[in-house]
Protein backbone atom coordinates (compact mmCIF):
# COMPACT_ATOMS: atom_id res chain seq x y z
CA UNK A 1 0.00 0.00 0.00
CA UNK A 2 1.32 3.42 -0.99
CA UNK A 3 0.16 6.82 0.26
CA UNK A 4 0.51 9.78 -2.12
CA UNK A 5 -0.09 13.24 -0.63
CA UNK A 6 -0.54 15.77 -3.45
CA UNK A 7 -0.67 18.62 -0.94
CA UNK A 8 3.04 18.22 -0.19
CA UNK A 9 3.88 19.60 -3.62
CA UNK A 10 3.61 23.32 -4.39
CA UNK A 11 0.88 23.72 -7.00
CA UNK A 12 -2.49 25.36 -7.66
CA UNK A 13 -3.95 22.28 -5.93
CA UNK A 14 -3.06 23.92 -2.59
CA UNK A 15 -5.22 26.92 -3.47
CA UNK A 16 -8.22 24.63 -3.97
CA UNK A 17 -7.56 23.02 -0.57
CA UNK A 18 -7.31 26.45 1.05
CA UNK A 19 -10.67 27.55 -0.36
CA UNK A 20 -12.60 24.48 0.79
CA UNK A 21 -11.13 24.90 4.29
CA UNK A 22 -11.59 28.69 4.62
CA UNK A 23 -14.70 29.36 6.70
CA UNK A 24 -15.40 32.58 4.79
CA UNK A 25 -15.15 30.98 1.33
CA UNK A 26 -16.65 27.53 1.89
CA UNK A 27 -20.06 29.05 2.71
CA UNK A 28 -20.61 29.55 -1.02
CA UNK A 29 -21.99 26.08 -1.83
CA UNK A 30 -21.52 26.47 -5.58
CA UNK A 31 -17.88 27.47 -5.15
CA UNK A 32 -17.32 24.68 -2.61
CA UNK A 33 -18.69 22.04 -4.97
CA UNK A 34 -16.66 23.38 -7.88
CA UNK A 35 -13.45 23.37 -5.83
CA UNK A 36 -14.06 19.78 -4.79
CA UNK A 37 -14.72 18.95 -8.44
CA UNK A 38 -11.47 20.63 -9.50
CA UNK A 39 -9.60 18.66 -6.83
CA UNK A 40 -11.11 15.50 -8.31
CA UNK A 41 -9.81 16.52 -11.74
CA UNK A 42 -6.28 16.90 -10.36
CA UNK A 43 -6.49 13.47 -8.73
CA UNK A 44 -7.75 12.00 -12.01
CA UNK A 45 -4.82 13.46 -13.93
CA UNK A 46 -2.28 12.11 -11.44
CA UNK A 47 -3.88 8.66 -11.26
CA UNK A 48 -3.95 8.48 -15.07
CA UNK A 49 -0.14 8.35 -14.95
CA UNK A 50 -0.40 5.00 -13.14
CA UNK A 51 -2.53 3.35 -15.83
CA UNK A 52 -1.26 1.03 -18.59
CA UNK A 53 -0.78 2.55 -22.04
CA UNK A 54 -0.25 1.35 -25.59
CA UNK A 55 0.63 3.25 -28.77
CA UNK A 56 -2.21 3.58 -31.25
CA UNK A 57 -2.21 5.06 -34.73
CA UNK A 58 -4.54 8.04 -35.17
CA UNK A 59 -5.63 9.44 -38.52
CA UNK A 60 -5.54 13.23 -38.78
CA UNK A 61 -6.75 15.40 -41.71
CA UNK A 62 -3.13 15.55 -42.93
CA UNK A 63 -1.69 12.15 -42.07
CA UNK A 64 -1.25 9.78 -39.13
CA UNK A 65 0.08 10.10 -35.59
CA UNK A 66 1.02 7.56 -32.93
CA UNK A 67 -0.43 8.36 -29.50
CA UNK A 68 -0.07 6.47 -26.22
CA UNK A 69 -3.58 5.70 -24.99
CA UNK A 70 -4.91 3.98 -21.86
CA UNK A 71 -5.61 0.29 -22.28
CA UNK A 72 -8.47 0.26 -19.79
CA UNK A 73 -11.14 2.47 -18.28
CA UNK A 74 -11.20 2.62 -14.47
CA UNK A 75 -14.51 2.15 -12.68
CA UNK A 76 -15.34 5.27 -10.65
CA UNK A 77 -16.89 4.62 -7.23
CA UNK A 78 -18.09 7.07 -4.61
CA UNK A 79 -19.72 7.11 -1.20
CA UNK A 80 -22.96 9.11 -1.21
CA UNK A 81 -23.72 11.96 -0.75
CA UNK A 82 -20.62 13.99 0.03
CA UNK A 83 -18.54 12.26 -2.63
CA UNK A 84 -20.64 13.40 -5.61
CA UNK A 85 -18.69 16.58 -6.53
CA UNK A 86 -15.37 14.71 -6.18
CA UNK A 87 -16.78 11.89 -8.32
CA UNK A 88 -17.83 14.42 -10.98
CA UNK A 89 -14.28 15.75 -11.14
CA UNK A 90 -12.99 12.23 -11.81
CA UNK A 91 -15.72 11.65 -14.40
CA UNK A 92 -14.78 14.87 -16.22
CA UNK A 93 -11.45 13.24 -17.09
CA UNK A 94 -12.36 9.54 -17.18
CA UNK A 95 -15.45 10.44 -19.15
CA UNK A 96 -16.17 7.01 -20.62
CA UNK A 97 -15.82 5.10 -17.35
CA UNK A 98 -18.50 2.98 -15.71
CA UNK A 99 -19.66 4.17 -12.30
CA UNK A 100 -20.41 2.70 -8.88
CA UNK A 101 -22.35 4.31 -6.02
CA UNK A 102 -22.31 3.23 -2.38
CA UNK A 103 -24.79 4.46 0.23
CA UNK A 104 -23.36 4.72 3.76
CA UNK A 105 -24.87 6.36 6.83
CA UNK A 106 -24.28 6.85 10.53
CA UNK A 107 -26.63 4.84 12.75
CA UNK A 108 -26.61 6.82 15.99
CA UNK A 109 -26.88 5.19 19.39
CA UNK A 110 -27.51 6.46 22.91
CA UNK A 111 -24.68 8.46 24.41
CA UNK A 112 -23.65 10.03 21.10
CA UNK A 113 -22.02 6.90 19.71
CA UNK A 114 -22.71 5.76 16.16
CA UNK A 115 -22.05 2.89 13.79
CA UNK A 116 -21.39 3.15 10.05
CA UNK A 117 -23.81 1.13 7.93
CA UNK A 118 -23.75 0.35 4.19
CA UNK A 119 -27.30 0.55 2.82
CA UNK A 120 -26.80 -0.45 -0.82
CA UNK A 121 -24.33 -0.55 -3.71
CA UNK A 122 -25.03 0.01 -7.40
CA UNK A 123 -22.08 -1.24 -9.42
CA UNK A 124 -20.91 -3.02 -12.57
CA UNK A 125 -18.86 -6.20 -12.35
CA UNK A 126 -15.47 -5.30 -10.84
CA UNK A 127 -13.56 -8.51 -11.52
CA UNK A 128 -9.97 -7.61 -12.53
CA UNK A 129 -10.95 -3.94 -12.95
CA UNK A 130 -9.07 -0.88 -11.75
CA UNK A 131 -11.36 1.00 -9.35
CA UNK A 132 -11.10 4.58 -8.11
CA UNK A 133 -13.01 4.94 -4.82
CA UNK A 134 -13.48 8.48 -3.53
CA UNK A 135 -14.84 10.27 -0.46
CA UNK A 136 -13.86 13.84 0.51
CA UNK A 137 -13.04 13.00 4.13
CA UNK A 138 -11.19 10.03 5.59
CA UNK A 139 -11.87 10.43 9.31
CA UNK A 140 -11.98 7.21 11.35
CA UNK A 141 -11.54 5.12 8.21
CA UNK A 142 -14.38 2.74 9.06
CA UNK A 143 -16.72 3.88 6.27
CA UNK A 144 -13.94 3.49 3.69
CA UNK A 145 -13.18 -0.05 4.87
CA UNK A 146 -16.88 -0.94 4.66
CA UNK A 147 -17.06 0.59 1.17
CA UNK A 148 -14.09 -1.49 0.05
CA UNK A 149 -15.78 -4.60 1.44
CA UNK A 150 -18.93 -3.68 -0.49
CA UNK A 151 -16.88 -3.40 -3.69
CA UNK A 152 -15.62 -6.95 -3.19
CA UNK A 153 -19.20 -8.20 -3.40
CA UNK A 154 -19.07 -7.19 -7.09
CA UNK A 155 -15.82 -8.99 -7.91
CA UNK A 156 -12.12 -8.82 -7.09
CA UNK A 157 -10.63 -5.60 -8.51
CA UNK A 158 -7.12 -5.65 -9.94
CA UNK A 159 -6.26 -2.46 -8.05
CA UNK A 160 -8.15 0.14 -6.00
CA UNK A 161 -7.14 3.78 -5.88
CA UNK A 162 -8.66 5.34 -2.74
CA UNK A 163 -9.07 9.13 -2.77
CA UNK A 164 -9.66 11.39 0.24
CA UNK A 165 -9.28 15.15 -0.02
CA UNK A 166 -8.49 15.44 3.69
CA UNK A 167 -7.49 12.46 5.85
CA UNK A 168 -6.79 12.07 9.54
CA UNK A 169 -3.62 10.33 10.65
CA UNK A 170 -5.77 7.90 12.65
CA UNK A 171 -7.95 7.13 9.63
CA UNK A 172 -4.93 6.44 7.43
CA UNK A 173 -3.54 4.03 10.00
CA UNK A 174 -6.91 2.30 10.44
CA UNK A 175 -7.20 1.85 6.69
CA UNK A 176 -3.70 0.38 6.48
CA UNK A 177 -4.48 -2.13 9.24
CA UNK A 178 -8.00 -3.10 8.15
CA UNK A 179 -8.13 -2.85 4.36
CA UNK A 180 -9.82 -5.98 2.94
CA UNK A 181 -7.81 -5.74 -0.30
CA UNK A 182 -4.08 -6.08 -0.91
CA UNK A 183 -3.50 -4.05 -4.07
CA UNK A 184 -4.47 -0.47 -3.36
CA UNK A 185 -3.10 3.06 -3.28
CA UNK A 186 -4.22 5.93 -1.04
CA UNK A 187 -4.32 9.42 -2.56
CA UNK A 188 -4.87 12.40 -0.24
CA UNK A 189 -4.77 16.17 -0.50
CA UNK A 190 -3.86 16.84 3.14
CA UNK A 191 -3.22 14.91 6.35
CA UNK A 192 -4.53 16.34 9.64
CA UNK A 193 -3.37 15.01 13.00
CA UNK A 194 -6.45 15.45 15.20
CA UNK A 195 -10.00 14.10 15.28
CA UNK A 196 -12.92 14.83 17.61
CA UNK A 197 -14.92 12.22 19.54
CA UNK A 198 -17.62 12.60 16.86
CA UNK A 199 -15.03 11.66 14.18
CA UNK A 200 -14.65 15.13 12.70
CA UNK A 201 -11.16 15.93 11.43
CA UNK A 202 -9.33 18.90 13.00
CA UNK A 203 -8.67 21.38 11.47
CA UNK A 204 -10.49 19.65 8.59
CA UNK A 205 -13.20 21.68 6.91
CA UNK A 206 -16.45 20.73 8.66
CA UNK A 207 -19.16 18.53 7.12
CA UNK A 208 -18.42 18.18 3.40
CA UNK A 209 -21.91 16.90 2.60
CA UNK A 210 -23.63 19.81 4.33
CA UNK A 211 -21.31 22.35 2.72
CA UNK A 212 -21.98 20.93 -0.72
CA UNK A 213 -25.71 20.20 -0.52
CA UNK A 214 -27.15 21.89 2.60
CA UNK A 215 -27.66 20.81 6.16
CA UNK A 216 -29.61 17.63 6.84
CA UNK A 217 -32.19 17.28 9.61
Amino acid sequence: METINLGKENSVFNHFIREIRDVNIQKDALRFRRNIERIGEVFAYEISKKMSYQAQEITTPLGTSNENLMLEKPVLATILRAGLPLHQGLLNYFDSSDNCFISAFRKHKKGGNFQIKIEYISSPNLEEKTVILCDPMLASGSSMVLAMEALLSKGNPKHIHVIAVIASTEGIQYLKENSPVRNWTLWIGAEDQEMTSQSYIVPGLGDAGDLAFGEKS
